[in-house]
């Protein structure tokens, strides 16, 4: 079933319902846009594009995504959503490895593009773009489960993106397990899109299309704390995606506003480490809002969910331990914690987190060596490190090219991180390993001090023996005014062992 249909079938039943917002200005109701949609699908076929190409979208957040995205699936095409804030250099890279047909593209990243690529552009703020998608409208192009819906780059902050293969099957299950694992989705609600649509965001647009649901991109086209909390009081109630460092500025400015996110019915975290003292603060100031998910392109947001409960529970003997945690399961996959080899380990052991179900990626588009290295006997080595507990509670440690080996002896970098977040004068930690001659790699932090504060080593190694084991402790303190991030808000850990060597 092509991903189109829930888009057709949804005008079909609620037609004169809203759908499509810039802001709090409404731009389709669902029987417009599903018009829009196939007549864009129309104007693509004019263009040349057909069954099976690949269109890239490299665009801010606006309405024209999501025109973009059903447009090309009822085309029976598959889209290649690029992040905005990538080089166009970057962009460029992605659109001769997918073999796009042509790029849709917002202005402000229209002329760079132009400069490092040849494929043709289509510019979707421009009145011609109107012509294109009021074409008379095509019927949507059936397509198996099978075939290829989206074709996602991973960040490559260690070489060249590789591209996921995520089929119209991966994001139907991915979609389905939305509503058994994470939220309800009522036809009253919104969708508010202020992180990449290009990511998360985006993957999670089907199943708030197949409810009927309103989705709003923001006018500001990214996140802005007061223009959401604005939002939400006059267009809630509101589901959205969030990074962790989102939440992190989310409840800061929330606090300093003394806003409390009326109007917010849901946030889901995920796409990164969330720390202990985040969430907590987090949880604490806007109530039972949040819901964590694990997941990775090759499994697109479906690895695990902790739950709205779980994060809000204070009552359990292990709610710190469970609040660390990523969750339980999705009901559709298996998750393995596995040794060297691949075989499960005990509960409470830390070994390679291993996932299979129907989310998980056939393989990498045209990279059949780095496919056989991921996915083996069909589980998914997710390359990251973690153990589950008795109940079945996932908990990460770290990526295993992150693990610090002194001594011997493994150290987790993120249970350092949680023990220095906990102190009043971090306001951001990240740790890394620093060659050593006499033990292999030294622990060492790189701290962004709280407002007022100073670097008190001491003090922080004093916090760090109260609360870890002495040989995890940092052996030396480096302070920045913020951690390199690359452009999906992930720490740059690559960047910051230069710094140490």
């Amino acid at each position: 079933m092509n991903l189109a249909h829930w888009l057709e079938r949804t005008a079909q039943i609620n037609g004169d319902r809203p759908a499509v917002f810039r802001g709090p200005d409404q731009v389709f109701t669902y029987a417009a846009f599903f018009r829009a949609a196939q007549g864009l699908a129309a104007g693509l076929a004019a263009r040349g594009v057909g069954p099976g190409d690949r269109v890239a979208l490299f665009m801010k957040n606006c309405p024209q995504y999501l025109l973009g995205f059903y447009g090309v699936w009822g085309l029976g095409a598959a889209v290649v959503p690029i992040n905005a804030k990538l080089h166009p250099k970057e962009a460029a890279y992605i659109i001769e490895n997918s073999g796009a047909k042509l790029v849709m593209v917002t202005d402000d990243l229209a002329d760079d593009l132009a400069e490092v690529s040849d494929v043709p552009l289509v510019h979707v703020e421009r009145p011609d773009f109107v012509d294109l998608f009021t074409h008379e409208p095509l019927p949507v192009a059936a397509r198996a489960g099978s075939d290829l819906a989206w074709l996602f780059y991973t960040s490559g902050t260690t070489g060249q993106p590789k591209g996921v293969y995520i089929s119209h099957e991966m994001i139907r299950s991915t979609s389905l397990s939305y509503l058994l694992d994470c939220d309800e989705v009522s036809p009253d609600d919104g969708v508010f899109y202020m992180a990449p649509m290009s990511h998360g965001a985006g993957i999670y647009s089907p199943i708030h299309v197949a409810r009927g649901a309103r989705h709003i991109t923001p006018a500001s086209g990214g996140f802005d704390e007061i223009e959401l909390l604005d939002a939400a009081e006059h267009q809630g109630p509101l589901q959205m995606f969030m990074a962790p460092t989102m939440v992190r500025r989310f409840t800061d400015i929330a606090k300093a506003a003394g806003r409390r996110g009326e109007g917010i019915k849901t946030i889901v975290y995920g796409g990164g480490p969330m720390y202990l003292a985040d969430i907590e603060d987090a949880v604490d100031w806007f109530g039972p809002r949040f819901i964590q998910i694990y997941g990775q392109g090759e499994c697109p947001m479906a690895i695990s969910a902790l739950s709205r409960d779980d994060v809000a529970d204070r009552t359990h003997p292990r709610w710190r331990e469970r609040l660390a945690s990523v969750g339980r399961a999705q009901s559709v996959v298996e998750l393995r914690i596995g040794d060297e080899t691949g075989q499960p380990v005990p509960p409470g052991e830390v070994g390679e987190i291993m996932v299979r179900g129907t989310p998980v990626m056939p393989g990498y588009w045209n990279n059949p060596e780095a496919t056989a290295k991921t996915l083996v006997d069909g589980w998914l080595l997710t390359g990251d490190m973690g153990f589950l507990d008795e109940d079945g509670y996932l908990t990460m440690r770290d990526r295993s090219k992150d693990v610090i080996i002194s001594g011997g002896t493994n150290i987790y970098p993120r249970e350092v991180e949680e023990a220095l977040l906990a102190h009043q004068d971090v306001h951001e930690v990240s740790v890394v390993g620093r060659p050593s001659g006499e033990w292999g790699e030294d622990v060492v932090a790189f701290v962004v001090l709280a407002e007022g504060a100073n670097l008190d080593e001491a003090a922080l190694d004093a916090h760090c023996l109260a609360n870890i084991a002495r040989f995890k402790r940092p052996k030396a303190y480096y302070t920045l005014p913020e951690l390199p991030k690359n452009n999906y808000g992930k720490v740059l850990k690559t960047e910051l062992r230069k710094l140490c060597e």
